[in-house]
């Protein structure tokens, strides 16, 4: 059996959505795409696609056997190409998968000078604050925030980010700049994750060590998006404890001002995953290579121009 040809006629069945479309691509009769895609999953031992006379579906394995085939193919024809001293320009298709306002306001840019440079590639961008499944959902890169798991996924670090508290000077005006976490309970404060504990709290950590300080808050708007916390912040309707990029604009204009800057927790890293092993496909290592020094470059000015804390 040809387990290259097999995993293409596979490939090309996801993609085509039905194995007639496979033969005829391939100029393969439809019993011989039949009986090798059947080959290949006697071969492994399990199901990978369930056939009916309506679509064609990927089973559990299957989507996880195709994410690896279609790297696997890509990378054995770069290797082709090298070996027979061809020059290949990067193509194809790229997923990319990013945090909604850090996507938006860092990778976003990054994104539209990248297709400019390299014309044959063409890029799904997905803004979700959800921890997207690399393989199981088909994304060749994301830009992930926090501290990783020990897994087969290989991360470049791009920088830090902090977690800050900031209101707007009109409040910090009117109820006085609060100068302990624990005073911040005598503030209205904001929170956007919409379902806020019982009784909530902010952590924090106690200057010039690592213990940290869990301060009650008085929650008076719950909303569902950063952008909103941040308007609301701006408008006075309370404390908010957001990301630092999220309010950098903000603060920048001074609409905003950062408080209890002392006690912020340790800063947070932000990360570029990719799920490939070995050589990477030449799209996925030119993206990595244009991507990752002006993230840096955009985390490194960030971060140091925090803006102003209040006093």
């Amino acid at each position: 059996m040809d387990r290259l040809e097999a995993m293409a006629m596979l490939i090309e069945a996801v993609d085509s959505g039905s194995l007639s479309a496979v033969g005829r691509k391939m100029n393969v009769p439809l019993p011989t795409v039949s009986r090798k895609i059947a080959d290949l999953e006697s071969h492994l031992g399990t199901r990978l696609l369930i056939r009916s006379t309506r679509k064609l579906v990927l089973t559990d394995a299957g989507a996880a056997y195709v994410s690896v085939a279609k790297r696997i193919l890509e990378q054995v024809t770069e290797a082709e190409r090298t070996a027979a001293g061809e020059y290949s320009a990067p193509r194809g298709d790229l997923a990319v998968t990013a945090p909604i306002v850090f996507g938006r306001l860092h990778v976003l840019p990054v994104v539209t000078d990248f297709l400019a440079h390299y014309p044959e590639i063409n890029i799904r961008l997905m803004l979700c604050d959800r921890n997207v499944h690399l393989i199981e959902e088909h994304v060749d890169m994301a830009i992930r925030l926090g501290a990783l798991p020990d897994s087969s996924i290989t991360a470049t670090k791009l920088g830090e980010v902090r977690h800050v508290v900031c209101a707007s000077p009109s409040l910090l005006a009117a109820h006085g700049v609060p100068e302990t976490p624990n005073s911040l309970v005598m503030l209205p404060c904001i929170s956007h994750d919409f379902l806020p504990a019982p009784s909530p709290a902010w952590p924090f950590r106690k200057p010039g060590t690592k213990a940290e300080i869990m301060a009650p808050v008085r929650v008076r708007l719950a909303v569902t998006t950063a952008e909103a916390a941040v308007d609301a912040a701006i408008a006075g309707a309370g404390v908010a404890r957001l990301i630092s990029y999220q309010v950098a604009e903000a603060v920048a204009r001074g609409a905003s001002q950062i408080i209890l800057a002392q006690y912020e927790p340790e800063p947070m890293p932000v990360s570029m995953l990719h799920a490939g092993q070995g050589i990477l496909p030449l799209k996925v290592r030119s993206f990595l290579d244009f991507a990752a020094p002006r993230l840096r470059a955009a985390i490194a000015a960030e971060r140091l121009n925090p803006g102003r804390e209040a006093r």
